[in-house]
């Protein structure tokens, strides 16, 4: 993902700065134009280098839940009456998050200069996505600026918190299983050449165990060549990261990740639930279905889903329901095509996405419970069948040997 700055003018003829992640710069012109700026300049950010740009992105994002607790506070602010500068300034004077307390100095000096709320947010995309940005403006239109921040804040709690169960439950599984890689390799290139050392040494004097020469092949190779086996680990790894940020690899990858089994359903219910409550939010604000799915679409973060949204899009500006293309879809569940006609047939398909919602969260959550409850006696069976190998390995020559004398 490369970042490019870009210099733009409103319809009301004001002059915008700010920087924008995108894949290319083709798509991140379309990005801006989708927010309705003329761009007169779009260059790439000069990179720092892949190491430290890593380092620089994480000491200075901004998280699900540093924004969840900002429009929480905002909103009640609002409720209470206080003037929104007023408001903003009190935000400052509490925020702990540095680069956010630094950007909300900048919206209040914009806000208090007589620019809308919704205008000084673009200018930080890399906080405030374009979901967001476009949630405020239809807040400050129909005049209803903290119901607006109410249903962005219970929105952002709630992808945190969906975010957190998944991230726990994958954090021990892949803990586990880079300690097996390690100890594998630390076994096959430095324990296990020396134990079945004396076996070599018998070369035809004793016919081993199958199980005994893979051990002394597999192990001599990793001795001979550990060094090519963790290049070659490395390289396969950034290889694979920077083909992911190609358009073509993202696709691909996924792709993957929908097709991966029992993961592959999660990730689908997770983009389902990403879908239908950033739709369900959008049409509660009162933005039109087309104009709706186009900010959706940068929400979801899988490109299939994007595909599929692009071709709804379409679909809906020749007159067509949204489900006429969700019905056709291998991964979208027919319960989602279903309700989703419902609530076009009925005028309620926010109250039904909602439902939808609810629905799949529940599903989230039931598989996570199940894959942490298989994932333990998985890896014991695994990790069994590995360590009876390896003593295989060794004591049936050892038993061998001293059954002919």
């Amino acid at each position: 993902m490369a970042q490019f700055k870009y210099k733009a003018r409103s319809k009301t003829d004001e002059i915008l700065t700010g920087t924008i992640d995108s894949d290319t710069r083709e798509n991140a012109a379309s990005l801006l134009m989708e927010r309705d700026l003329i761009v007169t300049s779009l260059a790439e950010v000069g990179k720092k280098g892949d190491f430290l740009q890593i380092i620089d992105n994480f000491l200075n994002r901004v998280s699900k839940k540093d924004l969840a607790i900002m429009l929480r506070q905002l909103s009640i602010l609002i409720s209470a009456a206080i003037p929104l500068v007023q408001a903003l300034r009190m935000l400052v004077s509490q925020m702990e998050k540095p680069v956010l307390k630094k950007s909300l100095l900048s919206i209040v000096d914009e806000v208090e200069g007589g620019t809308k709320l919704s205008t000084a947010l673009e200018r930080y995309p890399n906080i405030f996505s374009n979901f967001f940005i476009n949630m405020i403006r239809s807040g400050e239109t129909s005049g209803k600026l903290d119901d607006t921040l109410n249903y962005l804040a219970d929105q952002q709690e709630k992808d945190y918190e969906l975010q957190s169960k998944i991230t726990g439950a994958m954090v021990y599984p892949i803990f586990i299983i880079c300690l097996l890689i390690v100890a594998a390799f630390v076994m096959m290139t430095f324990v296990l050449p020396k134990m079945l050392g004396m076996f070599t040494e018998l070369g035809p004097n004793i016919k081993l165990p199958i199980t005994t020469r893979i051990l002394i092949a597999t192990s001599g190779f990793f001795q001979s060549f550990w060094w090519i086996i963790l290049l070659g680990a490395v390289g396969s790894i950034v290889g694979a990261n920077y083909y992911r940020k190609t358009p073509q690899g993202r696709r691909m990858f996924d792709k993957i990740k929908l097709k991966i089994p029992i993961f592959g359903t999660l990730f689908t219910y997770v983009y389902l639930v990403r879908f239908t409550r950033s739709f369900s939010t959008i049409l509660v604000g009162g933005i039109t279905v087309p104009q709706g799915l186009r900010i959706v679409r940068d929400v979801v973060g899988n490109s299939v889903f994007e595909d599929l949204i692009d071709d709804t899009i379409k679909e809906v500006e020749d007159g067509n329901p949204v489900s006429s293309v969700f019905v056709k879809s291998k991964y979208v569940p027919s319960l989602v095509s279903q309700m989703l006609a419902v609530g076009e047939q009925t005028g309620r398909i926010d109250d039904v996405l909602e439902k939808v919602t609810s629905f799949y969260v529940r599903e989230i959550n039931a598989m996570i419970s199940n894959v942490i409850a298989l994932i333990e006696p998985a890896i014991m069976v695994v990790l069994g069948v590995g360590v009876g190998v390896m003593v295989a390995g060794i004591l049936l020559p050892m038993y061998q040997l001293t059954s002919e004398f």
